[in-house]
């Protein structure tokens, strides 16, 4: 998991670091071909704005703009009535930070400062130098959002569907095992670690769709948040499934009844259109438990408690996909959740 992680992280950096380079360069050249002033500054804007994905990347291009309409104002009071004096600028500084900070947008003060900077050295607030600083401001944040948009998100959404079939497969396994264990059937792998090793993967699953949700235009791409997420949950019911089964010291007949539910719910694990079917034989079987005859001995009496308990756990876990596919809209539901 750790190889993993880390692969993913270097894959980031480089891809980030490869886009910064051209960008920045990029950005200097065309202020430069223009006859800008402080062209390089172009470049710096680039390196500033371009973030991991492109929905952050272009909300803080929308933030750099508006910020930049106020630090001009700002700029033109405090240095063009006050003065040029390092106080003024301290002046200017405090009033753009305070701002920038409450409005959430502190990632822009950066870009401010030296815009300030600027303004504070040329002590020009003519339409042509404020054009000038404009345009310097337009040409980092159009190349930094341009390099953005290239990523290779259509490979993300297969990787996400892959890793969706792959917890679909973990989780049949584990259910088997479990029914398995119900039948004192004896278990090559344990059932302990394979739990909390799914969900150790299933997090940085939720890490993917998260980057392919802020990298995406379509439409629902939280579809996979919520997918990843709501399998997240019932991993961990069952922790507290395997939990109670574990603290059985002896198998009741029931425990058949109960393991060939579990069959049947591993059978269905990845379809959206069996959880009534699953529920409406859950509760017929909770029905069956009440009408048998009561316990002969305690340690059977405990058993049975914990069985029920059992069948409480697994009538969460239903719940937990069923409030997830009560929220879907018509085209998932209509879909099965291995591709």
């Amino acid at each position: 998991m750790k190889i993993r992680k880390d692969k993913k992280r270097v894959k980031r950096i480089c891809s980030k670091s490869l886009k910064i380079a051209v960008g920045s360069g990029l950005a200097i050249v065309a202020a430069n071909i223009l006859g800008l002033k402080y062209d390089i500054f172009a470049g710096t804007i680039t390196l500033l704005t371009i973030l991991t994905t492109k929905w952050e990347t272009i909300r803080l291009s929308l933030y750099r703009v508006v910020t930049f309409l106020f630090s001009v104002v700002v700029c033109f009071l405090v240095f063009n009535h006050l003065g040029g004096g390092w106080l003024e600028y301290g002046v200017f500084v405090l009033i753009m930070v305070f701002f920038c900070e409450a409005m959430g947008w502190g990632a822009t003060i950066s870009v401010n400062a030296v815009i300030g900077a600027h303004f504070f050295t040329e002590a020009d607030f003519s339409w042509q130098f404020i054009v000038n600083e404009l345009q310097l401001l337009l040409i980092g944040i159009t190349i930094a959002v341009v390099l953005s948009l290239y990523s290779n998100n259509r490979g993300t959404q297969k990787k996400v569907l892959r890793d969706m079939q792959y917890v679909e497969e973990r989780l049949q396994e584990i259910l088997t095992h479990m029914a398995s264990y119900l039948r004192k059937e004896p278990l090559k792998h344990s059932v302990w670690a394979d739990i909390n090793e799914l969900e150790a993967k299933v997090k940085d699953y939720i890490e993917d769709a998260y980057e392919y949700n802020n990298n995406s235009f379509s439409n629902h791409p939280e579809y996979y948040i919520d997918y990843f997420e709501m399998r997240l949950l019932q991993i961990d019911e069952l922790h507290s499934l395997h939990y109670e089964m574990k603290k059985m010291q002896s198998m009741p007949k029931q425990a058949e009844v109960v393991a060939e539910f579990m069959d049947f719910v591993t059978e269905s694990i990845g379809k959206m259109h069996a959880l009534d079917m699953q529920l409406e034989r859950l509760y017929a079987i909770l029905e069956q438990m009440k009408q048998e005859k009561l316990p002969q001995s305690r340690e059977e009496f405990e058993s049975r408690a914990i069985l029920y308990h059992v069948l409480m756990d697994l009538e969460d876990f239903l719940l937990i996909k069923k409030r997830f596919v009560d929220n879907l809209d018509e085209k998932h539901r209509n879909e099965t959740f291995i591709k």
